[in-house]
C-alpha cells in the first residue's frame, strides 16, 4: 500500500506543477495568431518603418494629370492598358459583329431609312425614361445584331425596337421599366406577350451574349486626352463628342465601322471643330486610339456630313436632345462646310 500512496503523491504533485504552469500562459485569442511569432513580427515592421523613413521617395516620371488618375479607382490606372486590349479583341469578334451589309443580304422588307426612323425614336424612349447612354447603345447593337441574322418585317420592326430597349435596360439599367411601359410607349401597337416573346427571340438570336464594347465604352478614354490643347470647357467638349457619337447610331453606313474606330473619328470631328486651323491629331492620339488620320477619313466625313444634316436631316431626336441647355446646346456648334483634306 505505501508504494501506491508514493505513486499517488507524486502524480498529485505533478498535476499541480503543471496547472501552475499553465495558468502563467497567456490565453491566445485570434488576432494573436501569426505565421510568424511576435517578436520577429515586431521587428520586421520596425525595420520597414526604418527603411521607409530613412529612403527618400523616388521621382514621378508621369504628368501629374496621369498621376491623379493612376490614383483614381475609378479609372483603374494599373490595368486600364490590358483592360482596353481586351476591348479592342473583342470589338473584333466576328459573333458579336453585326454585318456591315445585311439590309442587302438578310432583310427583304426593311430598308436604312426605316432603321435610322426606329432608332431615331428609341432616342427619344431613352429620354422619356431616362435611360443612361449605354443603355441606348447596347439596344441599337442587339438590333443590328439581330437583323443580321434574321429576316424581320416592317410591322415587327418596332416591336424589335422595344424588346431590344427592353433587353439592353435589364443589362445594363439598376431599375429597368417594366415590360408594360414599353407596350404603352408603342401606343399598345404590341401586347406584353408579344414583347416578352420577341426578347426571348433577340436572345436566343445574340446566344445570350450582351456584354462587348460600344462606342461609349472607347469614348470615355479617348476624349480625357481629345480635350487637352482644346480652347473650350471639358463639358462642352465632352458634351460634342457624345452629340456626335449619337448621330453615329443613326446612320447605317457606320455599322461597317468599328466602335473604337468611331470613337476615334468623334474625338477628330470635335477637335477640328473647336480648332478649325489646327490639326486635329496629333501623336498622343495615335498612340492612344492606333489610328492614324487616313485610318478616320471615311467615317469623319460621315459624321461630318451627319453633324451638317447632309445627311440624315430629317431625323431630329438627337439633335433635339442636345440642343437643351443641360447639354451645354452643342447642337448648335458651328463647324466649316469641309474638312481641310491635309489633315488626313
Amino acid at each position: 500500500m505505501r508504494p501506491q500512496r508514493e505513486a499517488k503523491k507524486r502524480a498529485v504533485a505533478a498535476i499541480c506543477e503543471l496547472q501552475s504552469t499553465n495558468s502563467k500562459r497567456k490565453r491566445v485569442v485570434l488576432g494573436d495568431l501569426t505565421n510568424v511569432s511576435s517578436a520577429v513580427a515586431v521587428s520586421q515592421i520596425q525595420k520597414q518603418k526604418k527603411i521607409k523613413l530613412e529612403k527618400p521617395a523616388a521621382p514621378v516620371a508621369t504628368p501629374e494629370k496621369n498621376v491623379e488618375e493612376r490614383h483614381d479607382p475609378q479609372l483603374c490606372g494599373p490595368y486600364v492598358s490590358d483592360i482596353y486590349d481586351y476591348l479592342r479583341t473583342m470589338e473584333v469578334d466576328a459573333g458579336k459583329r453585326p454585318l456591315p451589309d445585311y439590309v442587302q443580304k438578310v432583310q427583304k422588307d426593311i430598308n436604312a431609312n426605316m432603321r435610322g426612323v426606329l432608332v431615331d425614336w428609341l432616342v427619344e424612349v431613352a429620354e422619356e425614361y431616362k435611360l443612361v447612354s449605354d443603355t441606348l447603345y447596347f439596344c441599337i447593337s442587339y438590333i443590328d445584331r439581330f437583323l443580321s441574322v434574321a429576316a424581320v418585317s416592317r410591322q415587327q420592326l418596332q416591336l424589335l425596337g422595344v424588346a431590344a430597349m427592353l433587353v439592353a435596360s435589364k443589362y445594363e439599367e439598376i431599375k429597368p421599366p417594366e415590360v408594360e411601359d414599353f407596350c404603352y410607349i408603342s401606343d399598345n401597337t404590341y401586347s406584353k406577350e408579344e414583347v416578352v416573346n420577341m426578347e426571348a427571340d433577340i436572345l436566343r438570336a445574340l446566344k445570350f451574349e450582351l456584354g462587348g464594347p460600344t462606342v461609349k465604352t472607347f469614348l470615355r478614354r479617348f476624349y480625357r486626352v481629345g480635350l487637352e490643347g482644346v480652347e473650350t470647357s471639358d463639358l462642352q467638349f465632352e458634351f460634342l463628342s457624345c452629340y456626335l457619337a449619337e448621330l453615329s447610331l443613326l446612320d447605317y453606313n457606320c455599322v461597317k465601322f468599328l466602335p473604337s474606330l468611331v470613337a476615334a473619328s468623334v474625338v477628330f470631328l470635335a477637335r477640328f471643330m473647336f480648332s478649325t486651323k489646327t490639326h486635329p491629331w496629333n501623336s498622343a492620339l495615335q498612340q492612344l486610339t492606333r489610328y492614324k488620320p487616313a485610318d478616320l477619313k471615311e467615317c469623319v466625313l460621315t459624321l461630318h456630313d451627319l453633324y451638317l444634316s447632309r445627311t440624315g436631316g430629317s431625323l431630329q431626336a438627337v439633335r433635339e436632345k442636345y440642343k437643351q441647355h443641360k447639354f451645354k446646346c452643342v447642337a448648335t456648334t458651328a463647324s466649316p462646310p469641309e474638312i481641310p483634306l491635309s489633315f488626313f
